[in-house]
């Protein structure tokens, strides 16, 4: 059974008070039994995981906690908008704007009014890599919210209302982030390191003016095949009752698909000079980036908990204490480490006034020297463990977020036991090992920096 506080449960419970329950029969007398359903059983010190595979040959993972009843799927399938064709770009995210407009009989509204009466929500969304889809509802509800799930994969509408919508949506976002600084940001980068990788695409309007719904329906088929489907669940449900549940969603979607792998994306060891994006803007935003460490890498956990004391733990931080605290630079700034295959990289940002960028610059540049010259003390290493592991049982605090936990851990192919692994790792960590990977990840040279602002740089920069 998963540890869970009584608080957090008392706190769902109060909300489930206030809702409107569609009449449905219980779980778990109606659901059929799967006599013979091979479950393997992990027993850890945060959730116990089932794990199966559905008579449909869908890989689930299933955390049964019965306290709360509330059940919360998610599904995702390897494949996101990098699939898109060159010339389509957006189709995916049209596929995932359009799974919940409606579906056999169902218009956008009916299908919306539907999941309102089974207190439910469904809903799709897509990375650069992968497709997901989440679903939500009273446990009593599962069989006929699941019922409306299998709905949108069977059948899904594709009508021309949201399409038009979808596509007005996206003619504002074409508009507007023109003057994102975030946006512009992130084109700059990806037109200075990897201009080339499929990454650094993005919607036109011309590609966007490209789709259809026709087009749409038929990449769904090869965004979401069977084979690559892969699930997990928390609530109150066995393994024998929801297997039947995602089989039915499963059961419509093609076997098999083809999409291309992704090639890593590989950043320079010395990075060029800053690029600056002009925008009449007060304020300008800085951010910086380097290559990363995979999770197989000795050198990750040690640089996951140096980040804490770098950049990614708030105030503890000596970019804040240093930057905001001290100087009055900034509001925030934060730094993050991202462990993706297919993009290692350390980055961080935060934004300044235009007339004190160079010196702003000039103070990230001086804390990453700081680390490497000084090292971490002996009370920030401790203050780093302290936090990373003692906020980490906060993930786990609702049935979403642990199906969402479970999700990434499935994704990333970090084994089953990485939830009990995970602290350890961070205890295992030393000085020296933190102090190591300062001196050689760290170093300002490795990072490029993009301004987006009208930022005055000091002729040192």
């Amino acid at each position: 059974m998963l540890r869970l506080t009584l608080a957090a449960a008392a706190a769902a419970l109060l909300a489930l008070s206030a809702c409107t329950t569609a009449p449905a029969a219980s779980l778990a007398p109606e659901a059929p039994q799967q006599a013979g359903l091979a479950v393997d059983i992990y027993e850890g010190n945060f959730v116990r995981i089932q794990q199966f595979t559905t008579p449909g040959g869908v890989s689930v993972w299933l955390v049964n906690e019965p306290s709360i009843p509330i059940l919360s799927v998610q599904m995702a399938w390897r494949g996101g908008s990098i699939t898109d064709p060159d010339d389509l770009r957006g189709l995916t995210s049209l596929v995932t704007y359009s799974m919940n407009e409606g579906a056999g009989d169902l218009d956008s509204l009916a299908f919306t009014t539907a999941m309102e009466e089974l207190n439910m929500s469904f809903g799709c969304s897509a990375s650069s890599e992968w497709t997901g889809c989440s679903a939500t509802m009273l446990s009593d509800n599962a069989a006929a919210s699941m019922d409306l799930v299998a709905l949108a994969f069977a059948e899904p509408r594709f009508d021309t209302g949201p399409f038009e919508r979808f596509r007005r949506e996206q003619e504002v976002s074409l508009r507007t982030r023109e003057t994102n600084q975030n946006f512009l940001a992130g084109r700059a980068f990806a037109a200075k390191l990897y201009p080339d990788h499929p990454f650094a695409r993005e919607l036109t309007a011309e590609t966007l003016a490209a789709l259809t719904p026709e087009l749409a329906r038929a990449h769904m088929q090869t965004l979401m095949p069977r084979d690559r489907l892969i699930v997990t669940a928390v609530g109150a449900v066995t393994p024998e009752e929801l297997a039947p549940l995602i089989d039915s969603v499963a059961a419509n979607l093609p076997e098999t698909s083809e999409i291309a792998p992704v090639a890593p994306v590989t950043l320079p060891e010395v990075a060029p000079e800053p690029t600056i994006v002009p925008l009449p803007q007060p304020q300008t935003l800085v951010r910086f980036m380097a290559g990363g460490i995979d999770r197989n890498n000795p050198d990750y956990f040690p640089a996951f908990v140096l980040n804490y004391t770098f950049g990614g733990g708030g105030f503890e931080s000596r970019l804040v204490k240093s930057l905001r605290v001290e100087k009055g630079l900034t509001y925030g700034i934060s730094t993050s480490l991202s462990p993706n295959l297919s993009f290692l990289s350390w980055s961080g940002g935060g934004q300044t006034k235009n007339e004190s960028a160079g010196e702003f610059i000039e103070g990230i540049k001086v804390e990453m020297l700081g680390l490497i010259e000084g090292g971490v003390t002996e009370a920030e290493l401790s203050d780093a463990k302290a936090y990373l592991v003692g906020s980490y049982p906060l993930a786990f605090d609702s049935n979403a977020k642990i199906a969402g936990q479970m999700m990434s851990v499935r994704q990333e192919d970090l084994g089953i036991d990485f939830f009990d692994r995970r602290n350890a790792l961070i205890e295992a960590v030393t000085l020296e090992d933190v102090n190591r990977v300062a001196a050689r990840y760290l170093a300002p040279e490795r990072f490029a920096f993009v301004l987006v602002g009208e930022p005055v740089l000091t002729p040192a920069e």
